[in-house]
């Protein structure tokens, strides 16, 4: 008797922006073992809450997406005069929170004269002023209240189809329809920019461009 594979469904044929696994229980010591571990060229990134940690490995579309982004906060950054420094996956520690991240993007750009020429002291130094986080897939890190239990002013998240803002007031995310650091950027110049990059990205930063001019 032969047995005939059943067609792959669309289902299975959907292209995921990550891969995570998920460990629980795990101490702070033990998290800090594991980071230690692991190389410094692994394509992975670990967020750690409290005893969870998620190891997430980029898959193409999550990718495309964190660097297209960091490009279009990168070109409004130098259409606006503002000064910048990137800290893109830097591992963010927190023992007195419990908490450890690599997020996708980071960036110092308020901040950027107290933290310019020199690597980052995070048990001195302020948070980042923007993060960035692409979550396609689903994640056991409440990212909100992470990112807000850290003090971090601005946080942009995306799941491949929806830009989302929040800015923090009074230790908590409030969602906002404009970001506090490009305040005249719209929501859907994002999304356009995103949507032209996927024809060339060259011509989406040269449209970027125009657009800002204008």
């Amino acid at each position: 008797m032969v047995i005939t594979a059943p067609e792959p469904t669309a289902e299975l044929l959907q292209q995921f922006g990550e891969q995570r696994v998920v460990i629980r229980g795990l101490s702070w010591d033990a998290y800090l073992q594991v980071l230690h571990a692991l190389p410094q060229s692994r394509n992975c990134r670990l967020t750690y809450d409290e005893g969870v940690l998620e190891i997430t490995m980029p898959l193409e579309e999550h990718e495309f997406s964190s660097r297209l982004i960091e490009c279009f906060i990168r070109t409004l950054v130098e259409l606006m005069g503002m000064r910048m420094k990137t800290m893109g996956s830097t591992t963010m520690n927190y023992p007195n929170f419990k908490k450890g991240s690599e997020p996708d993007n980071a960036y110092y750009i308020q901040n950027q004269p107290l933290v310019k020429g020199r690597n980052v002291d995070l048990s001195k130094d302020p948070p980042p002023d923007l993060v960035v986080e692409i979550d396609i897939t689903h994640t056991d890190i409440e990212k909100n209240k992470f990112y807000a239990a850290i003090g971090v002013p601005e946080f942009w998240r995306f799941n491949g189809k929806v830009w989302r803002i929040y800015q923090l007031q009074d230790g908590n995310y409030v969602e906002v329809e404009s970001s506090p650091t490009f305040p005249q950027v719209p929501k859907a110049r994002l999304m356009a920019f995103l949507e032209e990059a996927k024809e060339d990205e060259i011509a989406a930063i040269q449209s970027l461009r125009a657009w800002f001019k204008q």
